[in-house]
This record gives structure tokens, sequence and C-alpha cells, in this order.
């Protein structure tokens, strides 16, 4: 089967010729050399070498080919290759089973694309070897002569229609899949009909990358040719210098102009985001907050996020409903990237502006990294100091100018030096209080990205418990060091979503309808310090790794969670595609889903750093003041 269905006329050999059958050239496929012109109908050396020598017709016998539909110039450019376009559905209809994350019919054709693009590589890549081997060449030349042309004819007429159907069938199983989990997580189904975009997107997706890999090819027989016109080099030493001139190109251009230009227009539109302002920001007059009158942060150096942190906050009224006692202005001590010129520079300014705030005589102290942009959720510090009624000092500091996700993907390392710089220079100054005098507790926090950068503070679970007082990670990443080491090491019979450690007794797990029961589950003692992670079974965050590329997860071995769908299987490549594409949606789900814990940050600090004689009801109560997502 060729790539493009075109025949020869085998009709005018001669009796001779036909007692040695000549096998039919193979036809160029992706991985084939592009020719010029279509020329005699010569016998092909493969088949000499696999049956030995084959006698040429006489040159009265000799057939012209005229080039076929596919051949001409400009249409060659539409050729598919049979194995790969077999793999490339295949591949683009497995995309279509569901996944963590609800899919519109746009996300959905970017994830069929996406795993199209490479089912067919894979596909062309076999057929070269194929090709290119003994006993494939053995093969290829059997089926030349044995199979009739018409088989060969109708094969392809077989295969597009079995694609077809194969595609319907998925697009209209994965629009029911979607559906039941669009209504799992209380959104709005999308509709049959207007799923049935995802094929042209999925194909309009697919053909740009095959499009750009033709486009060097062609780029590579043309240098080729020119190479050996020109400057008389033998073929072999021809096609290895334009390889290596292509891919030097090739490589000055993907980091030159694209990775590092692409970088370089977001830093600066995201740097320009970060000198705005949210509309209800306004500079705090309080000593307590950064960017205040007094503050050694001044306003204009925090960043949009930062603004926001330290202006925000419930009202006195609020705090005191909540906690059930009078209250007072907590501390929100800030610094942004502007506000310090290195990470060292920023922790220490840091705990001056906890210093200047009063901070350490208040009974607790939240370090908190923040993810991207600097973000701190609301319901983080609101919640916190609801239970404290204000008597509460929480610190942050901006890292990035990029958002939650491009942080996640170029951000780690910022992440991680900014969340251990802090960590550490809060703990020394706490450890500084004289002996006898009070101190505060001091309590950790990270979400997302957050969690990886105040992980990266501690040596071990040991360490953790040494030098806290209590820890809430919130949608941990899967490549969080102590994260992945304390899941790896569960007790047996307990699950990679929801694991049980040493039971229960120094770390716990929990998320969406088991956050508010974290104390009760497993039945056994939890001693303090409490550490404690928040991690949703349909969160891409946590789930996400490349090593879903080759191998099946523990989560998709065992019964899935109670917000991911029975029908989520693993598939190779596919799989890693589809959670990949989850990421860029994690956040667009109702709470208890996906990437958005609000309602359950409440839960967790009372369960991590409660104060003394704290209890169930004034955890409902203060629900009743913050509201649901509080």
């Amino acid at each position: 089967m060729s790539g493009t269905g075109v025949e020869r006329d085998d009709s005018a050999a001669t009796p001779a010729a036909a007692d040695t059958p000549t096998p039919t050239p193979t036809t160029d496929t992706d991985t084939d050399t592009d020719t010029d012109t279509d020329t005699l109908d010569e016998p092909d050396p493969a088949s000499a070498r696999v049956h030995g020598p084959v006698t040429r017709p006489p040159a009265a016998h000799v057939v012209h080919r005229g080039p076929g539909p596919l051949d001409r110039r400009g249409l060659r450019w539409l050729r598919v290759d049979a194995l790969g376009l077999a793999l490339a559905v295949t591949a683009g209809s497995l995309a279509m089973t569901p996944s963590l994350i609800p899919r519109t019919w746009l996300v959905q054709g970017l994830a069929s694309g996406l795993s199209a693009v490479v089912g067919y590589a894979v596909g062309t890549f076999l057929w070269f070897l194929l090709r290119r081997t003994h006993h494939g060449l053995r093969l290829v030349a059997h089926a030349r002569i044995w199979v009739p042309r018409g088989v060969r004819q109708a094969a392809w007429t077989i295969l597009l229609v079995a694609a077809a159907l194969v595609v319907l069938v998925m697009l209209v199983a994965g629009a029911y899949w979607q559906r039941e989990l669009a209504s799992l997580m209380g959104l709005e189904p999308p509709g049959y009909l207007g799923y049935l975009r995802a094929a042209p997107t999925a194909v309009g997706v697919a053909a740009v990358p095959i499009a750009v890999v033709r486009t060097i090819r062609h780029a590579d027989h043309v240098l080729v040719r020119g190479l050996r016109r020109y400057a008389r080099l033998p073929r072999r030493i021809a096609a290895s210098l334009a390889v290596v001139l292509l891919a030097v190109v090739i490589a000055a251009v993907a980091d030159n102009v694209v990775l590092q230009g692409t970088l370089t227009l977001v830093d600066q539109a995201f740097s320009g985001v970060n000198d705005e302002n949210y509309p209800d920001a306004v500079q705090p007059q309080s000593p307590t907050r950064s960017g205040s009158p007094t503050s050694l942060a001044p306003w204009n150096t925090l960043g949009k996020e930062g603004r926001h942190f330290v202006s925000g906050g419930r009202s006195a009224a609020d705090l005191a409903a909540a906690s059930g006692k009078p209250a007072v202005d907590p501390v929100r001590a800030y610094v942004g990237l502007e506000s310090a010129p290195d990470p060292q520079a920023r922790a220490d300014l840091a705990v001056a502006e906890l210093d200047r705030a009063g901070a350490f005589s208040r009974p607790v102290i939240a370090v908190v990294t923040t993810t991207g942009t600097g973000w701190v959720d609301a319901p983080v510090s609101d919640s916190l100091e609801a239970i404290y009624g204000g008597d509460s000092a929480i610190v942050a500091t901006q890292y990035s100018y990029l958002p939650s996700w491009l942080s996640f993907l170029f951000d780690g390392p910022r992440a991680e030096e900014a969340g251990r710089l802090l960590i550490d220079a809060v703990h020394a100054r706490i450890q500084a209080i004289p002996p006898g005098q009070p101190r505060p507790r001091e309590i950790v926090f990270g979400e997302s990205l957050g969690s990886q950068g105040s992980e990266a503070a501690f040596s071990s679970l040991a360490d953790v418990r040494a030098n806290t007082d209590g820890v809430l990670w919130v949608g941990p990443p899967n490549s969080n060091r102590l994260w992945s080491q304390i899941v790896d090491r569960r007790d047996p019979g307990s699950t990679e979503v929801r694991p049980t450690y040493s039971d229960g007794l120094v770390v716990r797990f929990a998320g969406g309808r088991s956050a508010r029961t974290v104390t009760q589950t497993p039945p056994t003692p939890w001693i303090a310090p409490h550490v404690l992670y928040l991690q949703h079974p349909s969160d891409p965050v946590v789930w996400w790794s490349p090593d879903l590329i080759w191998s099946r997860p523990d989560w998709l071995v065992e019964p899935r969670g109670d917000d991911v769908l029975g029908a989520m299987s693993w598939y190779p490549v596919v799989t890693f595609w589809q959670v990949t594409i989850d990421l860029t949606n994690a956040v667009g789900v109702p709470p208890g889903h996906g990437h958005v814990y609000q309602g359950e940050i409440l839960d967790g600090w009372a369960a991590v750093a409660a104060p003394p004689g704290w209890t169930t009801a004034d955890t409902e109560r203060a629900r009743q003041v913050l509201g649901p997502d509080g």
C-alpha cells in the first residue's frame, strides 16, 4: 500500500519480464526522498536484493508512467502514509476518551490533533524501518508482487472509510463522556452536534507540525542537490553536511527567535501587567500593612498582586463574628520584585517588615510561598485571620512576573529559592527571640507551585516537624520531592489519590468532601505539628508528570477518585497530552474539583493551626461569616 495510491500499469510487460516479476518501486511516504520527476518503470533495487538480479525489459517495452493525482507538484505534499494514518486515527480517537477536566470541542480538537501527530510520526517511522530491514523488504516485495492492484487500491478506500467511521463513533462517545463529566462537576454539558467541530479542528492542529516537517525535508533535499551540483560533493557527504547545516539553523532559530523572543515578549507583557492595579486596591494606611506610609516596602514596588493582598481583607466586624472574640488589625507583610534587588534581599526585607509591624508579638505567623505573579489566594489570608480574629501575621514575597501556568513550566527553581530563603529568614528571626519570651507559632503555606517552593526549604518530613509548627500544602505538583516520597511510601492498601502514611500519625491527605473530616480520617492519633496536603482526584496539577508518556500511574490502576469517571484509562502518550491540556483549564471548574480549593482552606487551617480550644462548631461559625468560598 503506497502513500499516493498510484499504481503502475504492468500490462505492457513482455513475457520474458513476466517470468521474473518486478515489484513496483515504493512510492514516497513521509520518510522517502522526494524526486524531481517520474522516470522509467525501473526494477526496484530492494527487490533485487531480496530476489536476486531482475531482467530489465527491452527498451521497446519500457512503460512510461504519467504523474498520478498526488504526484503533481503542489499535491505531493498532501500524500499520507497508510500506517501513519492508521496510528494517527487511533491516537486521535483515544484522545477523545475522558480525562480529569471537562473539555470543549475546541480543547478536544487540540488534544486529538496533538495525539494524532504523535501517532502519525510513529506510524511513518515504523514504515520507514520496515522498508529498510531484510525481512521488511521481503514482505514489501512479496506484497507488491502477489497482491492484485485492485485489492491494493480497495485497501485505501477501506482504510479511509474505516477511519471516518471510527472518528465519528468516537466523537459521539466523547461527547457523551464529556457531558457525564461536566454533570459530575456541576457544569453545563456540551451539545452533541457542536462537539463534532472537534474533528476538523484536530485535522488542522495535526496538519501544522506535519507541514513544518515536510518543509524541512524539502529544504534538505534542495540543499543536497545544491551541494552535489555546485560543490561537486558525493551524495553521502552532501546528505550529511545538509543535515548538519539544517540542524544548526533550526537550533539557532528555535533558541534565539522562538524561545528567547517569546520569553522576552511574555516577560515584557506581564511586567507591564505587574504595574497595573485591581479596581479595589487602595494604599493601606495601617502600619500593620506593607505599602503603607510607614512601610519599608513602598506601595508602588509591590506589584499588582502584592498591592491587592495588602489592601484586602475582611472587616473587623467580620473577623470578630468569625472568631467569637474582639478583632485586631492583622499584619500583612509583602515584598515585591521591585522592592529589593535579589531574592535574599527580598527575604531580609520581608523579615524587617514583620519586625516593623510587630508581627513577632502575634500568636501565629504564616509564611506563604506565592504562585506565579505573586498571587496570594484571598481565602488563604481571610480564613486564617478569621480563625484568629485578626491577631495573626502573614508574610509573602514575589519572585516572578509570569502567571501560574507559565511559572509552573519555567519558574520552578525561582519558586524554590524564594520559598527556602523566606522560610529560613523568618525561622532564624523567631529562634533569635530570647528564651522565656513568647514566640509565635510558625506555620507554612504553599499552593500549587508555591507548595513546591516551600517544600524546598526542608530536607525531610522530620525537618518539617523540627522547624515548623504546622504546614498546609494545597494542590502540590507531582514533581514535589517530599510529596512524592511520602506518597510512594504510603501504607499498603491506601490509594495514591487519598494515601495514608504511617496511619496518619504525622502527615495526612484530604480534599473535596474529605477536607471537613480530616481530623477523623483515619481515626488514629495525629500528633502535632500537623502536616496536611489538600489534593483533588481531578487536579491535573497534582497528577501531571512526563512519566505519563510511557508509564501507567497508580491512580489509573486503582479505583478512580470520586470526581473522575471510571471510563478514564491510560494510553501511552495520549494520556500525557490529555492531562497536559487539562492543566490549561484546571481552575475552570467549580470549587472542590480540579485545582480549585476555595471552601477547603478554612478546614485546612483549622486542622493545622487552630488556636487552643478551637472546635468544629467554631469552624462552622467562621464558615457562615466567610461564605462557601471562604
